[in-house]
């Protein structure tokens, strides 16, 4: 019997001590894809989504998988899709082992495209991981079941097959940001007529209330009658300066209120909505934001009147962007800040505030937990 050595053969221990080395990189390569594969899906959680191929529009991923389409076609009427050893014989007959291979590569091929099929028909935003994987165990599976006979899937389809499963995910998260757009675009737009709409309806309002009382004035006669004279006259440079005032804002796109509103009731203390609105009465936006979408109304802490309420508006989203709720649809207007820190910037950007309401006083919501406070302590003394 030969006895080894541990220093008679030094390309052994060599071989060991490399094979240590692959392995201790492999766990640390796989320590890296977990903790990057964790951070995505946390990304995922906060609500932002991490473009694989990042395209400008929905059409543009629809043209990006019709060409993956193309090849995959291309590699299937070549035979490429399926890596084949042509050495397999069956009964002796090299002719009957590539006719059976062919065959089999026919039913591994089947069995692979319908996975990735269903991968790529059910693939979501937050569960493209999950689909690769399964993917990529399905050519596995393929690889070692066909071991014997050298089969695997062609490693270039299968990236084919990945980058389509990564493309349809980008693609369904595309189509839901340009829904939203759309849909925030729609709000705008409906906003901006309604604010049109308000002012047109004050201007003839107001012409209609200045040509009464011009009337009047014209009409009165006569001596003793100075007092009524001048009220007249009063009366209507305050309606001429508030028609002045409406024309400016109706030409003037720009000019608003900049409203920094707040919902503890409904989103929980530290987050705050800034936003800006050119209707005519401001507090007909926030009612409308407080309508049966949440709970509870919102609370007032600033409206504030500028001549250019946009481009204050724009400041303050710039000075909270790290606060950003939602970082991927920027018209999502709230922010993790308090109504304080609101008032700190808007104060250093617009000058002195007339009047700011720094706490929250969400009357519903605060009685609906008194209620509920209540109900909880009877329960428990009937118990």
């Amino acid at each position: 019997m030969t006895h080894w050595q541990s220093d008679s053969s030094p390309e052994i221990a060599a071989l060991i001590q490399e094979n240590r080395q692959l392995r201790e990189q492999y766990d640390d390569a796989r320590v890296q894809i977990e903790m990057l594969e964790r951070g995505v899906e946390a990304l995922h959680d906060v609500g932002i989504y991490n473009y694989r191929h990042p395209l400008e529009s929905a059409v543009a991923y629809q043209d990006a998988l019709e060409s993956i389409n193309s090849q995959k076609r291309l590699f299937i009427s070549e035979n490429r899709a399926i890596e084949a050893s042509t050495r397999f014989t069956f009964d002796n007959s090299l002719a009957k082992g590539r006719k059976m291979t062919a065959d089999l590569a026919k039913l591994m091929l089947r069995a692979y495209n319908a996975e990735a099929e269903n991968c790529v028909r059910y693939v979501k935003a937050g569960n493209l991981a999950a689909a690769e994987k399964r993917l990529n165990g399905a050519a596995a599976s393929i690889a070692r079941f066909a071991a014997m006979m050298e089969m695997q899937i062609n490693p270039e389809y299968h990236a084919l097959r990945v980058r389509e499963l990564e493309l349809a995910a980008d693609y369904q998260m595309k189509v839901q940001e340009e829904r939203e757009a759309a849909r925030e675009e729609r709000a705008r737009l409906r906003e901006e007529q309604q604010a049109e709409k308000e002012l047109r309806a004050e201007r003839e309002r107001l012409d209609k209330e200045r040509a009464h009382y011009a009337a009047v004035l014209a009409a009165l006669t006569g001596d003793g009658r100075d007092d009524e004279r001048h009220d007249l006259s009063a009366r209507l440079a305050e309606i001429d300066r508030r028609i002045a005032d409406n024309d400016y804002r109706a030409a003037n796109i720009r000019a608003g209120y900049v409203y920094v509103i707040s919902n503890v009731g409904s989103f929980g203390p530290g987050i705050v909505k800034i936003g800006m609105t050119r209707r005519l009465d401001p507090m007909d936006r926030v009612r409308e934001l407080g309508d049966a979408s949440v709970p509870f109304g919102f609370d007032v802490h600033a409206l504030f009147f500028s001549d250019d309420a946009v481009g204050v508006e724009a400041e303050l989203h710039r000075r909270f962007a790290r606060g950003r709720v939602n970082r991927v649809n920027l018209r999502r207007e709230y922010f993790y800040t308090t109504p304080s820190a609101v008032k700190s910037e808007l104060a250093d950007i617009a000058g002195n505030l007339l009047e700011f309401k720094e706490s929250a006083e969400a009357e519903q919501y605060r009685a609906s937990e008194l209620i509920r406070s209540d109900e909880e302590v009877a329960g428990q003394h009937a118990l």
